[in-house]
């Protein structure tokens, strides 16, 4: 196992920028329990850069549990491990550091500030609080990349509480890349956007797949079926079937799972 760079604090962080080999995540016998109840049963998952991941299954398969695993949010047992380095266990802050985001179904930002305070913000979570304080002359290079990426360039005025639902999952995307993560766990990013914001997210997600890990949760087998280049399939805590959408569609246990569910419809079950 690789040892991470370390802060001046002693806390770890990511360390290389997005070339060479692929990076990956590799999830190995993840657990969670809740007062006995085993919400997340032995589930592994290898997701590496350049893939489009989606994680399916009905509600209460711990998909989202997997995710709050991963950052740290809930205990688990296993292993996470993000291109060498063991994550599993460490603080919420700590996995943030090591290039792990996440979102969450209701966008977290700063409604009172603009789209680019907003960045800017993030850009700098990693500064002491002496340069925080300054005034920046000049748009950090990330926050211009950024914006660049999620489509939100002649927004940078507006304050991110008048934004239309959409562009505040988008603008929390980019909360996520100016922090340099190259893991990003997305919790329905879709949830409640018109079909014209699907479109652009959808789009929106392939280039963030093309030079990160990307695992999104989501329910909606259409825009899987248009946007995922695989899928996992979670049902019960377990992973029931991956592969293509073609694959997973075909999977009989796959169908079963789904039926009578609007899920299973939407498959093509």
């Amino acid at each position: 196992m690789t040892t991470p760079t370390l802060l001046p604090d002693g806390e770890p962080r990511a360390g290389g920028l997005r070339h060479g080999r692929p990076k990956y995540l590799e999830v190995r016998g993840l657990s969670v329990s809740f007062d006995g109840f085993l919400a997340v049963d032995n589930v592994n998952l290898d997701v590496v850069q350049g893939d489009l991941r989606f994680l399916i299954g009905p509600n209460g398969a711990g998909k989202t549990t997997v995710i709050d695993a991963i950052t740290g949010l809930v205990p688990a047992t296993g292993s996470v491990n993000h291109t060498g380095t063991e994550i599993l266990g460490r603080k919420v802050h700590q996995v943030a550091r090591l290039g792990v985001g996440r979102t969450f179904q209701t966008a977290s930002v700063f409604e009172n500030l603009s789209v680019l305070q907003n960045l800017d913000i993030a850009a700098g979570a990693g500064r002491g609080p002496l340069r925080m304080l300054r005034r920046r002359k000049t748009v950090d290079p990330a926050v211009e990349e950024a914006l660049e990426i999620i489509g939100l360039e002649g927004a940078t005025g507006k304050m991110a509480g008048i934004l239309a639902h959409g562009q505040k999952q988008w603008l929390e995307i980019g909360m996520l890349l100016v922090q340099n993560s190259d893991v990003l766990l997305l919790d329905e990013p879709i949830a409640g956007m018109s079909q014209d914001e699907r479109g652009e997210t959808g789009e929106l997600l392939r280039r963030i797949a093309a030079s990160r890990i990307t695992v999104v949760v989501e329910h909606d087998m259409d825009f899987v079926r248009e946007y995922a280049t695989s899928v996992t399939v979670l049902a019960a805590g377990k992973v029931l079937s991956e592969g293509s959408v073609a694959q997973v569609q075909a999977d009989k246990k796959v169908q079963d799972v789904y039926l009578g569910s609007s899920g299973v419809e939407a498959a093509g079950a």
